[in-house]
Order: C-alpha cells, then sequence, then structure tokens
C-alpha cells in the first residue's frame, strides 16, 4: 500500500471514469425534479486565475451535491466570447480575433476541466459563434417587431482617435481605456432596447427576489432611480423684478443684469414652452427658498438658442461636449458655468428672481435638462455657487442649531432638520415641507408633483468588429428593414484588417453591400454591432436546450427556468443583472420565455487577495520569486535568488500588474485539484475575500493526506451497522451524523466554511474512535465503515477526486458520484445529556455534564461534590440551591 494519497494519477483517473459513464450529462426533462445552477461564464482571456477556482468550485460543489439529492442538476458551462480585448489582441499580436478567442477557450476549457468540475460539456456554448448568435439576431428582429427596439439619436462617449463610441466603462478618468483619447460627446444615431418603459416592472420585481442579497437589490433600485419630486416652471424675466437689485457681479463666461434699467444683453428668445420657462425636475422642493440659480445643459433648447448670436456661449458648448456622458465623468470634472444673463422668476416669490447658467454638469437626457440649485444644502451646487459668487442660503436647520448663527461653510448641510428662511415651510420637516411646497406650486399653477426614472433606453450599438452584428439593412427607398429570418445568420467576414482607426466592417470592400430584402434596391448593411451585454443576457435560457432551431426551445426553458442558483461577482450586480431581467420580460413579450425574472436565487462571492511583494528598487515581485522566513510572529522576505531583502506588502486583490498572482496551473500540478477547492472554500465565508497563502495550501494538503491515510484498512464489513452502538463509538457515531445533518444544511444555503468546519469535527472524532479501537469486533466494524462512508461522501462534492478514492479503498463497487446523498439516522440527533453552567452568587465558575432525566436530588448531590463548588464553600453550606433544569445551577453563599 503506498504511503501517500497522488492526486497526479488518481485526479484524471476520476475525471476519465465520469465521462466515460457521462454522470454529469443532464437528463431527459420530467425524468427528476430539476435544478439549474449556473456560474457567470468566463471571458476567454487566455488562462484561469484563482477567482475562477473559487467561483466554479462553489458551483460545482452545489451541482454535485443536488444530483445527489435526486435532482436532475444542469450545470452548463459557455465563453462570453465577444468584445474589444479580442480586436485590441488582433492588432497586436496580428491575428485573427476568433482565433486568438477560440484558442485562449481551448486552454481554458482544459484548465476548468483538470478541476474536476462536475458540468455538462454538451451544451458548451460560445457567443461568437453563428450558432449562437443567429438566434440573438432572431431575436433583436422580434424585439424590433414588438417596439422591444428603436433606433434613436443619443449622445455616447466617442473616442476620437479609435472612432468608436466607448461604453461607459471603457471611459477611464476621461480617456478612451485602449487609446488615452479624451473622450467627448457626440450625438450619432444608434440602435437601443426601450428598457426604461419596463422599469416600474423591473423595480417592482426587485421585491420578489428574495434569495438576492440585499446589497445588490439596492444597488439595482439605486440603478433604475426612481425619485418622487415634483417640476417646476420658472418663468424667463428680460430683467430682474422691479426694486431688486443683483447680488451677482461679473462672472466667467458672461455678465448678469445688473438692475431693472440694465437688461439681457441678450434678446429674450419669443415663443410658447421651454424658451418662455424653463422647467426643472426636483427631489427637493422643500429648498426652493434657498434657490441661488437654474442651470440648463448645455443642448437645453434656449441654450442653443442664445449660441446662435454669442459666440462665447458656442465655444462653451464645445467645451462641455468634451466631457464624457458617465455619471462619474461628470462628478470629477471641474463644474463650470456660463452665465447666460437671463433670469428667471422665483416659482413661489414673485419678488426674487435667480440667475440662468449653461452647466457642465447638466446633462439633456437626465431629467429635463435643467436644474435649480440651493447650494446650501446640496455640495455640487455649493461648489458651483462659491466659485461664481452666488448667494449660500440655508433653509433646513440642524436639530440643535440657532436659527440667528447656524451658517455654511466648506460643507453643504443634507440631513434631516426643520424648514426656515421658507415663508410658509418654516417650522416643517423636511418631509412634510416637501409635501407642502408641491401643494403650493400645484395651486399656483408653477408646478406638478411629478416621478422621475434615472434608468436610460440601452444603447446597443458599437462601432467595432468583433461583436454580434445588427440584423438590419438600409435602403433609401424602403428605409430600415430587418434582414429576412431565412437569411440568418449575417456571419462577420474574416478577411477584415485593423490597421486604420474605427470600425473594420466599415473599410471591408463588399460586407456592407447588399439588395433592400423588399424592393431590392442596392443597399447597406448596418454596420454596428451588438454591446457584448447582449450575449450575456440571454445564454442562461440558450443552454436549456443549445441545439433548437429556434432561440429556445419553449419546452426546455418553461421547465429549466429560472435558475435556481446564479453564482457570480459583485461587480456584475447592476448591468448585467439588469439587463438579463429586461431580457426575460422581452423574451416573454415575444414569446421565447415565459418568465419575468431569470435568477431564483443569486450568490456574490468575495475575491481571492493575496500579499504583495516589492523589490528594495520598487519593482513588483511575484510570490514564486520571494521565500518567506518567520520567526515567531515576525515574517520576512527575500528574494529567492539573490537573497535581496523584500518588501512585504499590503494584501490586495490578485493582479498582473502587481504580480501577486498565483497560477492555478501550478497549485493543481503541485497538490492538485482537491487541495485548491478544498482552500478555497474553508478559509474563510464564501461571500467574503479569501486570502491565498502557500501556508493555507500546503494545510489542506496535509488533510488530503490524513483523510486518505484514515480511511485505509476499512473494508466493507459482513452486514450494515445495527442500531445499537458500543459505548466506545457512540460520541463519534453521534458527532459523525450531526455533522451529516450541519453539512446538508450549510451547502444548501451556501455557508461552505461551516461546511468544513463540521467535517474537520467529525473527522477528529473518527480518528480517536479509529485510534481507540484498533482491533474492531464485527459490530465496530460496521459502525466504523458506516461512519467511513459518510464522512467520505461529506467531503464530495468539495474533493471529489480524493472521495472517490476513499470510497474504492473502504470496499464501495459504484461510483460515489452516483451515489444517493446519505440521511442522519434520527436516534444519534438525540443529545441524551446536557451541559450545565455552575453559578456563585451569578458568577460562572464550573459546568456539569449530566444526564438530561436526572433527579433533582442526584444533581444536587453532584454540583455539592464538585470540586469547585467545595473549594469556594470551604466547609460552610450554600443558603440556597437554585436549579433551572436542563440549563443552569446557581449556588447561593
Amino acid at each position: 500500500m503506498n504511503d501517500r494519497y497522488n492526486p497526479r494519477t488518481q485526479e484524471p483517473k476520476w475525471q476519465q471514469a465520469w465521462s466515460a459513464q457521462n454522470v454529469f450529462l443532464t437528463g431527459e426533462i420530467g425524468s427528476k425534479p430539476k435544478y439549474y445552477v449556473l456560474e457567470m461564464f468566463p471571458y476567454p482571456s487566455g488562462r484561469i486565475h484563482m477567482g475562477h477556482v473559487r467561483n466554479y468550485a462553489m458551483g460545482d460543489v452545489v451541482a454535485r451535491f443536488k444530483r445527489a439529492q435526486g435532482f436532475n442538476v444542469l450545470h452548463p458551462m459557455g465563453w462570453d466570447a465577444f468584445g474589444l480585448p479580442a480586436e485590441n489582441a488582433a492588432m497586436q499580436k496580428k491575428v485573427h480575433p476568433g482565433t486568438w478567442t477560440y484558442e485562449n477557450i481551448a486552454t481554458m476549457r482544459t484548465q476548468l476541466q483538470s478541476m474536476g468540475l462536475s458540468i455538462d460539456w454538451s451544451r458548451e456554448i460560445a457567443t461568437c459563434d453563428p450558432t449562437y448568435y443567429q438566434h440573438q439576431q432572431a431575436m433583436f428582429i422580434d424585439f424590433h417587431k414588438t417596439g422591444l427596439v428603436t433606433r434613436k439619436k443619443s449622445k455616447v462617449n466617442w473616442d476620437p482617435i479609435d472612432n468608436t463610441v466607448l461604453a461607459n466603462e471603457q471611459v477611464i478618468d476621461g480617456r478612451g481605456w485602449r487609446s488615452g483619447a479624451l473622450v467627448e460627446q457626440r450625438e450619432l444615431t444608434q440602435w437601443f432596447f426601450t428598457i426604461s418603459q419596463h422599469a416600474n416592472d423591473l423595480l417592482d420585481g426587485i421585491e420578489t427576489l428574495d434569495r438576492w442579497p440585499e446589497k445588490v437589490r439596492t444597488m439595482q433600485r439605486n440603478w433604475i432611480g426612481k425619485s418622487v419630486g415634483a417640476k417646476v416652471k420658472w418663468a424667463i424675466l428680460s430683467s430682474p423684478p422691479a426694486g431688486e437689485l443683483s447680488s451677482v457681479g461679473e462672472t466667467e463666461g458672461g455678465i448678469l443684469s445688473k438692475n431693472k434699467e440694465n437688461p439681457s444683453p441678450y434678446p429674450l428668445p419669443q415663443g410658447e414652452g421651454s424658451l418662455s420657462s424653463i422647467t426643472v425636475f426636483t427631489t427637493r422642493p422643500d429648498t426652493l427658498f434657498g434657490a441661488a440659480f437654474v442651470a440648463i445643459a448645455a443642448e437645453h433648447p434656449l441654450s442653443l438658442e442664445i449660441a446662435k448670436t454669442n459666440t462665447q456661449l458656442a465655444e462653451f458648448i464645445v467645451e462641455c461636449k468634451k466631457i464624457g456622458t458617465t455619471a462619474e465623468a461628470i462628478e470629477t470634472a471641474e463644474k463650470k458655468g456660463f452665465n447666460t444673463g437671463l433670469t428667471v422668476q422665483h416659482p413661489l416669490d414673485e419678488t426674487r428672481s435667480v440667475p440662468v447658467f449653461v452647466a457642465n454638469f447638466v446633462l439633456m437626457d437626465y431629467g429635463t435638462g435643467a436644474v435649480f440649485g440651493c447650494p446650501a444644502h446640496d455640495q455640487r451646487d455649493l461648489d458651483f455657487a462659491r466659485k461664481y459668487n452666488l448667494p449660500v442660503t440655508p433653509v433646513v436647520l440642524p436639530k440643535g442649531q440657532d436659527a440667528a448663527s447656524f451658517a455654511i461653510g466648506a460643507d453643504a448641510y443634507t440631513d434631516e432638520g426643520t424648514l426656515y428662511n421658507s415663508s410658509f415651510l418654516n417650522g416643517l420637516s423636511v418631509n412634510d415641507a416637501k409635501a407642502a411646497a408641491i401643494n403650493k406650486l400645484e395651486s399656483l399653477k408653477a408646478g406638478t408633483r411629478h416621478e422621475t426614472i434615472r434608468l436610460r433606453d440601452w444603447g446597443v450599438s458599437r462601432q467595432r468588429y468583433w461583436g454580434c452584428p445588427i440584423p438590419m439593412i438600409h435602403c433609401k427607398t424602403c428605409g430600415t428593414v430587418p434582414v429576412p429570418k431565412d437569411q440568418l445568420p449575417v456571419i462577420l467576414p474574416q478577411d477584415v484588417t485593423f490597421d486604420r482607426p474605427g470600425n473594420p466592417l466599415d473599410h471591408h470592400a463588399t460586407w456592407m453591400h447588399v439588395n433592400c430584402p423588399q424592393c431590392g434596391a442596392p443597399s447597406l448593411r448596418e454596420t454596428d454591432t451588438m454591446d457584448t451585454f447582449v450575449d450575456s443576457s440571454w445564454y442562461f435560457a440558450r443552454f436549456c436546450d443549445v441545439t433548437a432551431n429556434t432561440p429556445t426551445n419553449r419546452a426546455a426553458v418553461d421547465h429549466f427556468l429560472p435558475v435556481d442558483q446564479y453564482i457570480g461577482g459583485i461587480e456584475h450586480a447592476v448591468l448585467h443583472l439588469l439587463y438579463s431581467r429586461f431580457f426575460t420580460r422581452a423574451m416573454s413579450l415575444t414569446g421565447h420565455a415565459n418568465i419575468k425574472e431569470p435568477f431564483a436565487g443569486l450568490f456574490t462571492q468575495g475575491m481571492v487577495v493575496h500579499e504583495t511583494y516589492r523589490s528594495a528598487d520598487g519593482n513588483w515581485l511575484s510570490p514564486d520569486e520571494i521565500l518567506i522566513e518567520s520567526e515567531g510572529d515576525k515574517r520576512t522576505a527575500k528574494h529567492r535568488t539573490t537573497g535581496e531583502p523584500v518588501e512585504i506588502g499590503s494584501i490586495e486583490k490578485m493582479s498582473k500588474s502587481k504580480k501577486n498572482t498565483v497560477d492555478p496551473d501550478e497549485i493543481i500540478g503541485s497538490y492538485g485539484a482537491d487541495t485548491a477547492r478544498w482552500f478555497m472554500l474553508s478559509d474563510s465565508p464564501p461571500e467574503r475575500d479569501v486570502i491565498w497563502t502557500e501556508e493555507g495550501a500546503q494545510g489542506a494538503f496535509r488533510f488530503v493526506q490524513r483523510f486518505w491515510r484514515l480511511m485505509q484498512g476499512l473494508q466493507a464489513p459482513s452486514h450494515a451497522a445495527s442500531d445499537e452502538t458500543p459505548a466506545t463509538l457512540l460520541p463519534m457515531r453521534k458527532t459523525v451524523h450531526k455533522a451529516l445533518e450541519r453539512v446538508t444544511g450549510d451547502i444548501e444555503n451556501l455557508r461552505f466554511n461551516r461546511a468544513v468546519a463540521a467535517i474537520y469535527d467529525a473527522t477528529n472524532a473518527f480518528q480517536s474512535a479509529r485510534n481507540a479501537c484498533p482491533t474492531p469486533n464485527a459490530i465496530e466494524a460496521a459502525i466504523l465503515h458506516e461512519c467511513a462512508s459518510i464522512l467520505t461522501q461529506l467531503i464530495s462534492p468539495m474533493m471529489p477526486h480524493l472521495a472517490e478514492t476513499c470510497w474504492v479503498d473502504i470496499g464501495h463497487t459504484t461510483l460515489l458520484a452516483l451515489t444517493p446523498w446519505a440521511k442522519p439516522t434520527p436516534a444519534m440527533l438525540v443529545d441524551d445529556s446536557v451541559v450545565m453552567p455552575i453559578q456563585v452568587n451569578g458568577k460562572r465558575r464550573d459546568e456539569l455534564t449530566v444526564a438530561k432525566d436526572i433527579s433533582e436530588a442526584d444533581l444536587r448531590a453532584l454540583v455539592l461534590a464538585n470540586e469547585t463548588v467545595v473549594k469556594i464553600l470551604n466547609g460552610t453550606a450554600p443558603k440556597k440551591l437554585i436549579i433551572v433544569p436542563g440549563r443552569i445551577i446557581n449556588v447561593v453563599i
């Protein structure tokens, strides 16, 4: 017999055995109750990382556990394979994006298979495969027919060097992620999914997602951003009201009227609607009396009208367009304004007016394209007011402050308080003041109560090659018409070049040229491709039947969806999940599904982190370049080759830039996949970050070896374990059965680290029992074999290869992966004893372990004979002995 378990030989053997018997293929619909577990599919960047190991190990534990419980488990894998990184690689490596992508898929598939994942590989998909995206194109056409797709002009982030639209996530510090160019705002005609029309339904649906983390549900609510407030009309004045002198002097970009004799330097636009008044939406109508200005977007009709005769404003509008459209870009950009010279009348006080600015932080796409500024109670407004010498009037008084002395310094006051300096609102709370202000506005016909949604339609047009072609054709006669479905897929051309900026599809000599499917006239294909978020917004439905000739097999999606357990990173908590939720609604409207919510349960796991290391010259070093030495609690590091001292830095997310990564292949090659899986699952709660350490990996590997040795020499007994247990084995048997109950519940609730702790406890008890029973009789051997079988099954979802090896070693002849999950014996879960603390004058001093049915007289005798109590009493009798049966004993002296 070998004295060590060898994962290098055992793990490939069992992977082949599972594959040969098709253990992980999903069964026929209706054969068993279904369970759909899915981890967010990976982008094929080249190699898996330790975050992948953790993510897919968690999903695999659930899949194996549910399969053992008798479910028909769907556990598939695919590749989120379109996107800019492939085009970037194509330019750098001079290869086709498809070649690069499929080579990476092959590498990563091999790596994932080496982990022993219980995946149904027959359902593998890649979003860049025409057999996948042809169905996406078909759904796009169906969505378009139903009004879920529209084409309109929109502000976009434009990279002037790469000549492409950038998603918000591709704008970093105001610059294009790849070119480094300052991103500009441009207005382009784009394709959109009309997700905003479903905002209320998406918001209401969040309340049904009771198996989602509350943090994620909150993030979704905030992104949808439903706000209740008021639309307020501010009438445009040609000069300030009589008797009022402006407090504003010269400002950058314009000069405000000084008094009633000095009218606006610009003619007041004529006409009704937006050019005779400015409508502002606000969620804080309670602060209207603190208004100091109104700011409008650069694209507001009033801005554009004034700019026709004012070159300075026209130049300012051009400058505003250089800021990206992302919330981050607008928030971090320097706040600038252009004073139009116009004023507007205060809606609640006809004796007051405020100046009108064009501001770079106001977007036409949000709200009404106009805001009012209350500097005292909004930090952005305060910064703007200080810059342009505008008044700051507090109108919300904090509790405990004196109205006569309270003033705003560098920070705006944004908390609760009582209204003051606010006419009829004085003395009201913020909430009551909001309601009162809206009522007053409506009575004056100066405003109305209004709800607004932050969520905007989803722009899916991307000016790039490596994406799903949008199946539309532009005809001069017929307009924009869909590609006939019998001509799908619209396949990307292979012979493209990346030798100049812009979309290679626009440069292709023939691809875009096509005849109109309606009139036959020469026409042009749409050259924009779809946002890759589209690819990942329905892949879970395709997994239900990857062979269907239509986007979905309704019988399959109706059976398997929603996904019972979805697992992935918190970084996808908003867009991917929100878009997927929209897609299932859209698919239901077009007959491709019949659900609203795609994921019944969601779990967001923590990251894998590692120490960082730096040499004396400041260069980052990888873990395999250094040696760690420990002396007591002190740890030092030195370079493995040179011996020079190395600085041990902070623990951070694994990243290539800081070289604090660990290669899963090296870990699996050195310790085996089971060790990596066990460590990832045991070290910390799964929702928290896990710190990868070499010491931790070695500790997990030692447990692998210990467990294997513990199972040696336990052949199948001649008969099953009896209900009667020898006293020497009863505590161990109970511990193992209780561990079975605990682990079952912990896996069910994704508490993997707690399940591991229970297994450790039961393993320790089993080892002690084996040591105490070196030559077991037939009854003892049966009980030991029963407990060994339970323990082996308990580790099987986490360490499946080791478990299969031990399963055979203890005499079983079938695959453990095909064995039903054990159930604890009820009698073994019952405690016959209870631990009762002993208090003396209310202070805990000791404890007794006694039978549950002990008589009070016997319990009194045991307490008075207790060594600790005897010492404290020192020969005297207690005044009182208070016993709470089964709970506590109190000795009063």
